[in-house]
């Protein structure tokens, strides 16, 4: 069973943090869909024999575009062999091309993709995620956007948030500047929405830039919502000075940030979200995690999932690429795909370690924890519940036992 280094822990910071996590044997009993204690409970109606199988809080991924429109495999294979991300969104491709796919299917459609996506991420144990927008690229089709998160909100099992990442890519017949002043004319319909937790915003050479970065920082904190940036994914931008000014809450990508710029960032109440499955199928520089874990950084890892550059939908996955990727331990790993990915959705309070009165979402694996990077591309996750309630059962004749 996986225990943080002390109670009411917001963050894991620096190997020390993160390495003091603990595993040991233990009962855990559950009650009204939380963390009741941690010794047996005569008076359960269900019981889950875990023997041989680690116990470990569910996963939560901060960073996904769900709910989106359709795939672009054929991007991928331009990629294989050498067209670089940026020269495929020059052609139209990219951001342009999820556009398209998502102004040309229904909502009925777009919704029966991202539930049959979100029942993927439970099975490999994502618990809780985040939804963004982004794929619009108009008004109203942002505006849309957001609602099927809402949608989509009331029709999986995990806990959803949502995003509005209003500043992805510059719409045709728009500048950089021009289409931010559309960005603050719309934030009343999308506070109106009700479900919007964040601003996001895409700082690149092919996106938006540092004053744009600024702009997107006052209308989160004028709104009162967190500010979340994309930023040195494909070229060094300087954003994280920006960003820490802004109040950011997580830089993600961060695969070009400068030398200069680690320390501040690892010492700011600001997340690294690194994204290995980006940089791997994008082909893309590596982030220097291991500098920044080092350091002191709330480092985090997430998916990522979208249809162009990470179409990837597990956590476990993503967990064993980074083991391998930035040289990260287990413990290290775990700690960046629960408790801190909670840090940055401000559930940290809920979810995200194992501890008496938190929500309990947990999940059981089928084996020790060292198997979820070293067995790569195996699914661990057995049984996965949430609020103590098990919504997902691998049927297999060895593991956990449910009884009742």
């Amino acid at each position: 069973m996986l225990r943080p280094p002390r109670e009411r822990m917001q963050h894991l910071r620096g190997p020390a943090e993160l390495n003091r996590q603990t595993l040991a044997p233990g009962d855990l009993a559950v009650r009204d869909g939380s963390i009741a204690a941690f010794e047996p409970d005569p008076r359960a109606d269900v019981r889950i024999d875990a023997s041989g199988c680690a116990v470990i809080p569910g996963f939560v991924d901060c960073h996904t575009h769900l709910p989106f429109a359709g795939w672009r495999a054929g991007e991928y294979e331009q990629k294989l062999t050498g067209v670089p991300y940026e020269e495929i969104s020059r052609r139209g491709g990219g951001i342009k091309s999820s556009a398209r796919a998502l102004a040309s299917m229904t909502d009925g459609q777009v919704l029966a993709q991202a539930t049959a996506l979100a029942s993927e991420m439970l099975a490999t144990g994502t618990t809780t995620f985040e939804c963004k927008s982004g794929y619009g690229l108009s008004r109203d089709a942002e505006l849309r956007s957001l609602a099927l998160a809402r949608e989509l909100a009331g029709q999986v099992t995990q806990t959803t948030l949502s995003t509005a990442l209003l500043a992805h890519s510059i719409p045709e017949g728009y500048d950089a500047a021009s289409w931010m002043a559309v960005v603050e004319e719309m934030m009343p319909s999308v506070l109106a929405l009700g479900t919007v937790s964040a601003l996001d915003i895409f700082v690149e050479s092919i996106a938006f830039g540092l004053p744009e970065l600024e702009r997107m920082g006052a209308l989160a904190a004028a709104a009162g919502l967190t500010l979340r940036v994309h930023g040195e994914q494909l070229s060094c931008m300087r954003s994280v000075p920006v960003a820490l000014r802004a109040g950011a809450r997580s830089i993600d990508h961060l695969s070009r940030v400068h030398e200069d710029d680690i320390g501040p960032l690892a010492h700011a109440p600001c997340a690294a979200v690194l994204l290995p499955a980006a940089e791997f199928l994008g082909n893309e520089h590596r982030v220097p995690g291991r500098a920044l874990v080092d350091e002191g950084a709330i480092v985090v890892l997430a998916t990522d999932a979208n249809p162009g550059t990470a179409p990837v939908f597990s956590m476990p996955l993503v967990i064993g690429l980074a083991a391998r990727l930035y040289g990260f331990g287990v413990l290290e790993t775990l700690g960046m795909a629960t408790l801190n990915a909670a840090w940055v959705l401000d559930l940290a309070h809920d979810r995200g370690s194992l501890e008496a009165g938190k929500r309990a979402d947990l999940l059981v694996l089928d084996g020790p924890v060292d198997s979820i990077a070293y067995r790569f591309g195996h699914n661990p996750v057995q049984i996965a519940l949430i609020g103590g309630v098990p919504v997902y059962v691998r049927d297999e004749a060895a593991g956990a036992r449910i009884s009742t």
